[in-house]
């Protein structure tokens, strides 16, 4: 088992705590879309890049918690991979916590097997989580957002309820059953359909806005292209 030890911070009941936080296994769930048109669309501007059209949705896939990163570049193989902002979701301390990462993916490695496009690339994840008890309440007011750069533009490539995916206790259930997550699992919770396509960008922003209580999870990375050699 390939775990990965990321310094967290926790925001919980009494405030926010740093912690080195032991991930031991990645979950990516895929095709998790609430709304069946918005979920169509996703899975509409995937096929016009290649991806197939999955069987039964969602679908969990499994990738290593190595992939996980909270850093602000990462590396990828040749210049077709890409960001898409997801809520994620932690187990940690017996207490479930929610925040934002980017399922960077692969995209022409998808077209032939999603499952192994998903352990293509890094995984970058927000460095601040938040207790989920604290946005239950009014987990339908959360959004989830994401941002492009391209040649220098800035521009809004993502963004939308995150009641447009399953709600997280659905979710796990569907994964774990009625035990939910086990301790130190992270889950990549689905994503929204891009604004103007889906495509590789030089630098890639998300973020998990609560407007309720005033505050976002935000991060930021920039995408080096490895060449591709043969």
């Amino acid at each position: 088992m390939s775990a990965r030890v990321l310094p967290l911070v926790l925001h919980g009941k009494s405030g926010p705590t740093r912690r080195n936080v032991q991930v031991d296994r990645l979950v990516i769930a895929g095709w998790t879309g609430r709304d069946k048109a918005a979920l169509e669309k996703h899975i509409a501007e995937l096929e016009a890049i290649g991806v197939p059209r999955p069987a039964t949705p969602p679908i969990f896939y499994r990738a290593a918690a190595a992939r996980l990163t909270i850093d602000d570049s990462i590396e990828a193989l040749g210049p077709a991979s890409s960001g898409e902002a997801e809520f994620i979701l932690l187990r940690h301390g017996g207490t479930l916590w929610v925040g934002a990462g980017s399922d960077h993916t692969d995209r022409e490695v998808e077209k032939y097997g999603v499952s192994v496009s998903k352990q293509m690339c890094d995984k970058p994840i927000a460095p601040v989580l938040w207790h989920h008890d604290e946005v239950a309440p009014h987990w339908d007011g959360l959004m989830l957002r994401s941002y492009v750069s391209e040649n220098g533009a800035r521009s809004l490539y993502q963004e939308g309820p995150v009641t447009a995916m399953l709600d997280p206790l659905a979710l796990i259930e569907q994964f774990a059953g009625k035990d939910g997550l086990a301790e130190g699992t992270l889950m990549f919770c689905g994503t929204l359909a891009a604004q103007g396509g889906v495509r590789a960008a030089d630098i890639f922003e998300f973020e998990l806005d609560d407007p309720v209580l005033a505050r976002k999870i935000q991060h930021r990375y920039r995408v080096h292209n490895l060449p591709v050699l043969g």
